[in-house]
């Protein structure tokens, strides 16, 4: 599996800005001063999220970012696919050669255990992820 960093940051920027209650967009700057993530890096991943309508972008004095679905109807599958990830623990990538050309005797593990990754994180929306958060603060 390569979730890398670019899947937890947009996961983490997603978030970031779903707690956006205000209705106002929000700017990467301010995402990338609360969030401790490089600017620059938030550019390239928005750009990506965008083009994957997850989020849309509000040009001009007081622009900035806004979801473009609600929070509940975003799932972290959508999100880490947007920027690339591949959630596959397969060295093959599916096509069954990873053992000098022929099917490794782990490749069946790792189909499953990479279908419950990616079944995980698309049962998980960004308001669970934040409802969990906030209930869990108070402890």
């Amino acid at each position: 599996m390569q979730l890398t960093t670019k899947g937890r940051y947009a996961i983490t920027a997603m978030l970031d800005l779903a707690t956006n209650t205000s209705g106002r967009p929000v700017t990467l700057e301010v995402i990338s001063d609360r969030q401790n993530i490089s600017l620059s890096y938030l550019e390239q991943l928005f750009s990506k999220l965008r083009k994957a309508s997850l989020v849309k972008s509000v040009r001009g004095p007081g622009g900035g970012y806004l979801l473009d679905s609600a929070a509940e109807e975003i799932n972290l599958t959508q999100i880490v696919e947007a920027v690339d990830e591949n959630i596959d623990l397969r060295r093959c990538k599916g096509m069954a050669d990873c053992n000098n050309g022929k099917q490794c005797i782990s490749h069946k593990l790792w189909c499953e255990v990479s279908d419950q990754i990616r079944s995980f994180l698309r049962s998980r929306t960004l308001q669970q992820v934040i409802d969990e958060y906030n209930s869990n603060e108070g402890i």
